[in-house]
């Protein structure tokens, strides 16, 4: 009996530890510009909570402040051509929106389920602080990007759209 009790935990715990490792993604970020993808800057890890996705970025080499930050459609940090110019990372596609609402309305809004809390970028120009995405899930996420923006967010589409970030400064494909 106590060869079968360590064979039933032992599977348990087999059992926790993969339903773990399944709720758990990981991007290897890159500096962008229009020219294409540079050296890397850092990773960010994704992992499931009862509250929503946690986001917990280990970047360097990005300017200090505050960044637009969010989930875009595609697995693809490239750039791309809009109005006869290359952009950074324009092959990311827009902000993950799946509903179609075609809205940026911030994290805790009805619009762009890719829409995540800014990342903070201390004057070292590191980034560790997590954040919490609440309407997100790892299954939401694998197979598409993440962006850091060059400005901030302000979580609307006016004055500017999509939250007047600006430029796509930094992308990872998340795995």
């Amino acid at each position: 009996m106590t060869k079968l009790f360590a064979t039933i935990v032992a599977a348990g715990f087999g059992l926790v530890a993969a339903t773990a490792d399944a709720a758990t993604k990981t991007a290897t970020v890159n500096a962008i510009d229009a020219t294409g993808v540079k050296a890397a800057i850092g990773t960010i890890k994704f992992r499931d909570s009862r509250q929503g996705l946690v986001v917990e970025p280990a970047l360097k080499s990005l300017p200090a402040g505050l960044h637009g930050f969010h989930i875009h459609e595609n697995a693809n940090c490239g750039p791309g051509t809009q109005n006869n110019q290359a952009v950074a990372g324009l092959a990311a596609g827009g902000h993950y929106d799946p509903a179609g609402t075609k809205k940026h309305e911030g994290p805790h809004g009805e619009g762009h389920l890719g829409d995540m809390p800014a990342l903070w970028v201390n004057t070292d120009g590191s980034a560790t602080l997590p954040v919490l995405a609440k309407r997100l899930k790892t299954k939401d996420i694998a197979g598409r990007a993440v962006i850091v923006h060059a400005g901030g967010d302000n979580y609307a589409d006016a004055p500017a759209a999509l939250g007047g970030g600006g430029a796509r400064i930094a992308c990872g494909v998340i795995k």
